[in-house]
């Protein structure tokens, strides 16, 4: 029961922060994720073969230290943004902010009530799925949503290069995560807002 559930968390919270990226994008004059049906809930429409499928039973049958995996990216156009870094930035930031948003809704429900059974054990592990989610996910490189936000901030001449490691991003994160460098970078920063929001 508690795997269903910590699955059935995670797959709503993926499915969540994909939609935000795309409904943000459509608020902002691009209809691209409309035009894809990328703004449902269904699980189907956001389901990458590989990146949601094979690779994570590739790494749990090979007992892999990692464990990585992806939801189809939304996709969007800048080109309808009056902006282009501002739009980019906004449309990366959805996913995270969205996931935030649902961690702090499910600490504070958890604090309120303190509920036992299942409805505690799915406030519980929505909040800490949501956290581990929005952290990973601004991590500044290519193609998280971290490096749509510092586009926001970066000089205009750099955006073609930096965004041009989006090809090799992933190897460079599973690199990071098998090293165990992000663990010492994002562990600490999880477990402070899980102590901010939940009692522990």
């Amino acid at each position: 029961m508690e795997l269903v559930i910590q699955l059935g968390v995670l797959f709503l919270s993926i499915i969540l922060h994909e939609v935000a990226h795309g409904y943000m994008a459509y608020r902002l004059g691009d209809p691209t994720a409309r035009d894809a049906n990328r703004l449902t809930l269904n699980p189907l429409a956001h389901i990458d073969p590989f990146g949601s499928i094979l690779l994570p039973i590739l790494l749990v049958v090979s007992h892999s230290p990692v464990l990585l995996g992806w939801a189809k990216p939304v996709p969007f156009n800048p080109a309808y943004f009056r902006d282009f870094r501002k739009g980019t930035m906004l449309v990366g930031a959805a996913g995270p902010v969205t996931n935030l948003v649902l961690a702090v809704a499910a600490g504070v429900l958890f604090r309120l009530f303190t509920p036992g059974g299942l409805v505690g054990l799915v406030l519980l592990n929505l909040c800490v799925t949501n956290i581990t989610l929005a952290v990973f996910n601004l991590i500044p490189i290519p193609p998280l949503d971290g490096s749509r936000v510092l586009v926001g901030f970066m000089p205009h001449d750099w955006i073609s290069g930096y965004l041009f490691m989006e090809r090799y991003g992933f190897l460079v994160i599973f690199g990071l995560l098998y090293l165990g460098v992000l663990d010492h970078l994002l562990i600490p920063i999880e477990r402070a807002l899980m102590r901010l929001l939940l009692p522990m």
